[in-house]
């Protein structure tokens, strides 16, 4: 079985959105998602069943064709598989033990390097052949910087954001009013909300943790974390974590509400898209402002060049010129230059102009545009925007009428703008919609795919 891709460009496996009152297969990530193989010009294969976190099977082995008869035998296996990757401990378990092990005498508070567990002391005689460490109170409220990153970046990617990277984020969605903030895979920011909390200097903002990373429940109450897989929009602990998030984005404490993901960078777009749209339906479902939003206020952390499939399906969106940084990564990092830069940006509903990059680090506000740019993204008069994607100074090219990376030059027998040492002509891959064969389009606005928009 090949990797599942999520590719506009060639042969790739295409996620089908899951209509209204149709039950997939469990896998032990919570409901799959159907794909549909696909090809240029049409569509061909079987449908099939695959988890939807985890894009290799190396990852999670889950495969059923969609018209597939599943006997009873392997109904039963796969539960059983289901239940023997389940957390340890419960939450409400979790819980419990946090309070007991934040009760012990600071020389009895270990962590198992090995097993990623808070011990108590009766379990320390049985990990006493495992790695274990001392437990500081500051890593009790940033377990990010005690737990293990976890490195798929398919599925379970854990990129932690710089402290510079969190510091803007926090600053940025206090000055707009925010004081709710719902992290989507984002532990580092709900660290940081915390701990500025305890400052008790500024107005206190809350904080919902949702990530699919259970080892976080040890540190938090159920009211600070949710187990929680944001590629099929499902809830570990079912309906009660459900009503914990939709307690949360309820504003009738008058206390606005943001969202802030930040998924791992190989994630398929539109089951993200596609999640985040089911939030934002809660949000306007409870939401009595009478400001006009009709979308919940969002910011999705993403590499640039994911800009055309994220503005297909949320079309509200714009992208900001900030480019977010992380500890762990190495080379997302701030103060790089060219090329090396980081390609991460901001991806948001709010707009542009209000949110306010750190003028420190040269961004500047285009009077033109309405929105901070990045020191070296410089406005074209010719096609009336600041143009650049990746931080470079981009150029305009006459031919072409818009403006290119610094790198590319004008090909006369391809009539477009290209690397140099690209292959000429117009080649079958890059050119035309990948699902109907047209060349007037790309799939992004093919008609045919209904715009690529997402309808809920």
């Amino acid at each position: 079985m090949e990797e599942l891709e999520d590719s506009s460009d060639g042969l790739g496996f295409e996620p089908v959105l899951p209509e209204a009152g149709t039950a997939a297969p469990w896998c032990p990530h919570g409901p799959t998602l159907l794909f549909q193989k696909a090809s240029k010009g049409t569509r061909r294969g079987r449908s099939f069943y695959a988890c939807s976190a985890c894009r290799d099977r190396k990852d999670c082995s889950f495969f059923q064709w969609a018209d597939e008869k599943v006997s009873e035998p392997r109904l039963q296996a796969r539960e059983a598989e289901r239940r023997s990757q389940m957390p340890r401990f419960t939450q409400q378990e979790c819980q419990d033990r946090l309070q007991e092990f934040t009760s012990l005498p600071a020389r009895e508070q270990k962590f198992c390097m090995d097993c990623q567990l808070l011990l108590l002391p009766d379990e320390h005689r049985t990990h006493s052949a495992h790695r274990t460490t001392a437990v500081l109170d500051v890593q009790l409220r940033t377990p990010s910087l005690l737990l293990r990153p976890l490195d798929n970046k398919k599925s379970h990617a854990q990129f932690m954001f710089s402290q510079r990277s969190a510091d803007f984020l926090l600053d940025a969605l206090t000055a707009l009013g925010f004081r709710k903030v719902l992290c989507i895979g984002t532990p580092r920011l709900h660290e940081a909300i915390q701990l500025r909390n305890l400052k008790q200097d500024q107005e206190p903002v809350k904080s919902l943790l949702l990530d699919i990373d259970f080892r976080y429940a040890q540190f938090y109450s159920g009211e600070e974390f949710c187990h929680y897989n944001m590629f099929n929009h499902h809830f570990f602990d079912g309906q009660a974590a459900s009503d914990v998030l939709d307690a949360f984005i309820r504003e009738d404490d008058g206390k606005k509400v943001v969202m802030v993901a930040d998924p791992p960078f190989g994630g398929l777009v539109k089951p993200l898209a596609s999640s985040f749209s089911l939030i934002s339906q809660t949000w306007r479902a409870g939401h009595s402002s009478a400001d006009g939003h009709t979308e919940m206020p969002m910011l999705w952390i993403f590499p640039y060049f994911f800009e055309p499939r994220i503005l297909g399906c949320l079309p509200s969106f714009t992208m900001l010129d900030y480019q977010v940084d992380y500890d762990n990564h190495p080379l997302y990092k701030h103060g790089k230059s060219g090329r090396k830069q980081s390609p991460v940006r901001i991806f948001t509903n709010i707009s542009a102009k209000t949110v306010v990059l750190p003028k420190e680090e040269g961004y500047r506000f285009c009077s033109a545009c309405q929105r901070y740019v990045s020191p070296l993204n410089k406005h074209c008069a010719r096609c009336n925007i600041c143009p650049s994607k990746d931080g470079r100074e981009w150029k305009h090219c006459p031919a072409c009428e818009k403006c290119v990376k610094p790198s590319w030059k004008h090909c006369p027998l391809c009539s477009r703008c290209a690397l140099p040492d690209h292959p000429c002509g117009p080649g079958p891959q890059r050119e035309g919609c990948f699902g109907c064969g047209s060349l007037q389009h790309k799939r992004r606005t093919c008609p045919l795919e209904g715009g690529g928009g997402l309808s809920r």
